[in-house]
């Protein structure tokens, strides 16, 4: 793809948004591209995704502003669908995704690292949602995500003031999982990627799916979301192993790794 580089390492898929004279902003070409790229996934193959940007200084510093600029207003709610479409379709892959920050996530960049399960970051990325200050809202999951992560009041300041924060600040309000240097930051995602690519692919989808699902419903609702998952486990491959090696006190008759998807 013209501005996605996608690769494989073992059973862990890498893509990187790659436009780094740009600051990896996100335009229609960009987005199109990517969305292309998760339909390419080989779901039966790979059990973990990282998305990063290219470069040093930025994993998506936003959507682009020049494109953006010009569109009216069936343009404008046009142009926030095909995002929302993307990103919501990263937050609703069966396989986990994690977004690996390697700078500036501001605005669509901040927006697509939401969509991910799980936030890295290195020390020198700044998020933030500044669209107010551009006469706009956000437009790609910003006003839901961010509140659903972060609770709604320190989204509603962070949205309400334009204000970018740093990865410390990022981390203290629970935006990000962890921390690293720079250079930490990628074998890190993958080192993650791959522990849980070791677990039981069937146990891993249905667990993002219980957690997905059973947050959009009332409790009563989510723990029957739960126990219907929960149930499709058992007489699986991956769950007679699991607990056959569990049981086996000298770990030998049972060596074979999860195969299962």
């Amino acid at each position: 793809m013209g501005f996605i580089d996608y690769e494989v390492d073992g059973q862990v898929g890498i893509i990187t948004i790659n436009r780094p004279k740009a600051l990896n902003a996100l335009n229609s070409e960009v987005l199109k591209d990517l969305d292309a790229t998760i339909d390419a996934v080989d779901l039966d193959a790979i059990r973990c995704l990282i998305i990063t940007g290219a470069g040093e200084k930025s994993f998506v510093a936003g959507a682009d502003i020049g494109e953006m600029s010009t569109l009216t207003k069936a343009e404008g709610e046009a142009f926030g669908k095909v995002g929302n479409d993307v990103f919501r379709k990263i937050e609703t892959l069966p396989i986990p995704v994690i977004a690996a920050i390697n700078g500036f996530a501001l605005g669509g960049g901040c927006e697509i690292s939401m969509s991910c399960d799980i936030r890295l970051c290195s020390e020198n990325a700044v998020f933030g949602q500044p669209e107010v200050g551009l006469g706009i809202t956000p437009g790609f999951g910003g006003t839901q995500r961010l509140a659903r992560i972060v609770g709604p009041g320190k989204a509603k300041q962070l949205i309400y003031t334009a204000r970018n924060i740093k990865a410390a600040e990022a981390y203290r309000i629970g935006l990000v999982n962890e921390v690293y240097p720079l250079e930490e930051l990628m074998p890190q995602a993958k080192k993650m990627a791959k522990g849980i690519a070791k677990n039981a692919p069937i146990a891993v989808r249905a667990c993002k799916k219980a957690i997905n699902e059973g947050l959009e419903v009332g409790m009563d609702e989510a723990i029957v979301i739960e126990e219907k998952l929960f149930g499709s486990c058992f007489e699986t491959e991956d769950q007679k192993y699991g607990m056959a090696f569990f049981l086996d006190k000298n770990k030998e008759k049972v060596k074979e790794p999860f195969k299962n998807c």
